[in-house]
């Protein structure tokens, strides 16, 4: 029996500012049915808050605590591992904000910095390599809010954390030591405490074959990879973790919702 469903945000419920249609229809329909639902994103770029504004403006009513992001699963764990480190995060202020809110301490000096944070950031430049160049060269740890290469919008993809990550490896040969975002065991573990059900109970809902698939197929989930962000028919094939079940769109989760809870199978 599937009893919830993990949904990523960007190119899976939207794009960009656009909804997907009949995204709105079919969360509503799975709320009906008692489903518990939780939206991840990989994206540093906004607050748990923010996403939960956007998704209500988009015909979702939803709650901060039913949004997890990389950000927050990265902070919560700095905060455990290393209460009140010194941090240099390259990133937008969402997430500099909830390392701050965490305990951690932000510093832009090289010989302060225990843990350097590659993410998303828009406003990257030759600035904030060079103060996390000279951090790691000190011996700083190297993690990263995501793995993600692109990022879809409205029109396209644009570059994600993955070229950050790059960037720091190609000038410090170092390599990234842990990431917090999907398909890391961080998030999955992080989504299932928040909806409270053993993996075996869930499903994971994405665009992605390299994140939401193989989070998914890793970690005992149904993994459904939905054809409306980064994945298309085309690409199938060639992916390296195969989902279990394939959607034009998230207007057609329903239909599987109710062959999962039928006998149907994962």
């Amino acid at each position: 029996m599937t009893s919830g469903y993990v949904l990523d945000l960007d190119g899976t419920v939207y794009r960009g500012e656009e909804l997907i249609p009949g995204a709105d229809e079919a969360i509503a329909a799975l709320r009906t049915r008692g489903r518990k639902l939780l939206f991840v994103s990989n994206k540093p770029l906004c607050s748990r808050r923010d996403y939960a504004q956007k998704l209500t403006r988009l015909g979702i009513p939803t709650a901060e605590e039913d949004v997890i992001n990389s950000s927050l699963v990265l902070a919560r764990h700095l905060a455990r591992e290393a209460p009140g480190a010194r941090v240099f995060a390259i990133g937008e202020p969402p997430l500099l904000d909830e390392l701050a809110r965490a305990g951690l301490r932000l510093t832009e000096d090289p010989s302060q910095v225990e843990y350097v944070i590659a993410a998303f950031d828009r406003t990257f430049d030759y600035r904030k390599l060079e103060v996390a160049f000279q951090a790691l060269r000190r011996g700083a740890r190297f993690y990263a809010t995501n793995p993600d290469r692109t990022c879809p919008v409205e029109d396209g993809e644009i570059p994600d954390a993955a070229a950050v990550i790059a960037a720091l490896e190609a000038t410090t040969g170092r390599r990234v030591e842990d990431v917090f975002g999907k398909p890391s065991r961080h998030m999955v573990g992080f989504a299932l405490a928040s909806l409270g059900l053993p993996p075996d109970r869930c499903a994971m809902v994405g665009d992605r074959g390299e994140t939401d698939v193989r989070m998914a197929k890793e970690n005992g989930l149904v993994a459904i990879l939905t054809l409306t962000g980064v994945t298309r028919r085309g690409d199938l094939g060639a992916l390296a973790v195969q989902p279990d079940h394939v959607i034009e769109s998230l207007a057609e989760l329903p239909e599987l919702d109710q062959k999962l809870n039928e006998g149907g199978g994962r």
